[in-house]
This record gives structure tokens, C-alpha cells and sequence, in this order.
């Protein structure tokens, strides 16, 4: 059986977009934080996109190596993005590229499914689908990535739950700008 990581950047708040998703409140990541990310995505054999993050992801970085100023982290990241295969769930997006396929379907139907076959770990992003997984009780993994700064509202992180779900701490560290990194487990 696969694990489901849900990891983002967020507020202190809460938040991984600000009003109107603006996500500028984070600002050019350490090159630290940026490794970190770099890291977790090597990690994955599969990335679950619902389409905000698909539509921001996919129009940098199927060519962000090709940058004059990319940093070899920045080159190693677009090529693992494109390298590693990527489902995205929408119902208003007809077609997706970069190694790419489109789900329109029930999305917890195949999250389930893909749970359940035989491979590495997957990742979760975007807040809709996440939130739709995490209601589900699919996520086995948050990794969250705290930057201090309070917006006061936007897209959160967390959704709504009906019971509780208890996590046990898997890591935890200060990055450089007093931004900190968490990983927890889901306790089942």
C-alpha cells in the first residue's frame, strides 16, 4: 500500500494562500527550505494535483531549468517535476500535459485505488482535493512548513473534520527567516 503526504507551505494561521490567493506572504524560499522541498518531491513516485496547483506548477516548471538564473537546485526540481508521473483532478480542465494524466471523476475513488497498489509513496496538493483526502482519512502524512506571518484568512490548510485525527511528531526544525518544518504521521 502507497502513503498520501500532504505537505504545503503555510501562515502561522493556517493558511497556504492569503485573500484572493495570494501566496507572496512567503516569499522566495531559502535555499534550505527550497532543498527540503526538492527532497520530498525525489521522494515521491506520484503527484496528485487538484487544478490551482496544477495551472500555477505546470507554467514554470516544465521549462524552469532552462532559466539563465536557475541554481542547480531549481534544475534538479523541474526535472524531477517532469519526470515524475502526475494525476490531476478537475472537472473544468480538458487537457494536461508533462508526463500528466486527468482525472474528471470521483477523486477519492481513485486516490483509494491508487492507495492500494504497490509503489512509492504519493503527494497531495491543493487544498480542495487535500481537504476532500483528508476528510476521507486517506492522508498518512503532513508535512507542514510554517512561515511566521499571520494573514488573517484565505485558503486554509486543515479542513473541517468530524472527528479527531491523532498524529504522532515524526520531525520537527527551524529553517533560516524563523520558518519551521514539521512532519507528522496519522495514528491509526
Amino acid at each position: 500500500m502507497r502513503k498520501l503526504i500532504y505537505g504545503m507551505n503555510l501562515t502561522l494561521d493556517g493558511y497556504i494562500a492569503a485573500a484572493g490567493d495570494d501566496i507572496g506572504w512567503s516569499g522566495p524560499p531559502s535555499e534550505e527550505l527550497f532543498q527540503r522541498w526538492l527532497e520530498h518531491e525525489q521522494a515521491n513516485s506520484l503527484s496528485l494535483y487538484g487544478r490551482k496547483l496544477w495551472q500555477a506548477m505546470s507554467s514554470y516548471w516544465p521549462t524552469g531549468d532552462e532559466k539563465p538564473d536557475a541554481t542547480p537546485a531549481e534544475i534538479a526540481f523541474a526535472r524531477n517535476w517532469r519526470d515524475t508521473p502526475k494525476v490531476v483532478f478537475s472537472s473544468t480542465i480538458d487537457k494536461v500535459d508533462w508526463n500528466t494524466r486527468l482525472v474528471t471523476g470521483d477523486a477519492i475513488a481513485e486516490i483509494t485505488r491508487l492507495k492500494a497498489e504497490d509503489g512509492g509513496p504519493m503527494s497531495i496538493g491543493g487544498a480542495t482535493l487535500a481537504a476532500a483526502a483528508m476528510r476521507a482519512g486517506l492522508i498518512d502524512e503532513y508535512v507542514i512548513v510554517t512561515h511566521p506571518v499571520l494573514v488573517g484568512g484565505g485558503t486554509p490548510f486543515f479542513t473541517a473534520l468530524d472527528g479527531w485525527v491523532n498524529l504522532n511528531l515524526l520531525e520537527t526544525g527551524t529553517l533560516p527567516g524563523g520558518v519551521t518544518l514539521t512532519r507528522y504521521e496519522t495514528r491509526r
